[in-house]
């Protein structure tokens, strides 16, 4: 799924569909007339939640008016009625690039990249994982990873760590009375990396790995 036009495009297009005046969608959202008119004329992109104050206001589908390739009606069928089957709310979560599973790769920022997430996940960004060396843990090559910041993780918890200008996705073991560092790959047919002393200068943490997402293929 991808971005097709702007969303100040698609706002626009939806006020004019709707009928509606800056000043009716400032009344019905809640959003002051200020940022209406800032949104109508590009200069800020709302935030999740104001997103879909306006996607409900105008009566269309966020993801049409973020910009993607869907119908513009919001969908209108009922959830069945089982336990195990709830809505999802969605929110935009910023893609900063690929990150190694297997050894270390270049970090490659990608800002204007968002994926789609659950709003109660508790995440600050996401990398691509590339590579098979964390299949273990289930995060197979090209599965995004969900990362919460963070200098600090506890023994055994996955997470991105940066060494020198390069990212990999490892566990993570740190021995303080030993000044060592042990990044485990969750395949058996590579090599855990071990760092000692004034190496671990050239080492820092990114965050915590808290969830990945992976395609039905």
């Amino acid at each position: 799924m991808e971005l097709t036009t702007s969303f100040t495009d698609r706002l626009r297009a939806a006020m004019d569909a709707r009928g509606m005046r800056a000043v009716d969608l400032a009344h019905t959202t809640g959003l002051s007339k200020a940022r209406i008119s800032q949104y109508t004329n590009g200069i800020y992109v709302p935030k999740a939640d104001a997103m879909h104050k306006l996607a409900r206001a105008l009566d269309v589908s966020d993801l049409w008016l973020e910009g993607y390739d869907v119908p513009m009606e919001r969908g209108t069928g009922a959830l069945p009625d089982y336990p195990d089957i709830f809505p999802i709310e969605r929110r935009r979560i910023p893609v900063l690039g690929e990150i190694a599973c297997g050894k270390p790769i270049l970090t490659d920022e990608e800002h204007d990249s968002f994926v789609m997430s659950g709003t109660n996940l508790d995440a600050d960004f996401c990398l691509r994982a590339k590579g098979d060396s964390m299949i273990g843990a289930r995060i197979q090559d090209g599965d995004i990873v969900f990362i919460k910041k963070s200098d600090m993780v506890a023994n055994g918890e996955i997470a991105a760590v940066v060494i020198e200008d390069e990212a990999t996705l490892k566990r993570v073991y740190y021995y303080p009375e030993k000044s060592k560092l042990i990044l485990t790959p969750e395949n058996p047919k590579y090599e855990p990396l071990v760092f000692m002393g004034p190496e671990l200068d050239e080492i820092h943490i990114l965050g915590k790995a808290v969830a990945f997402q992976s395609e039905i293929k």
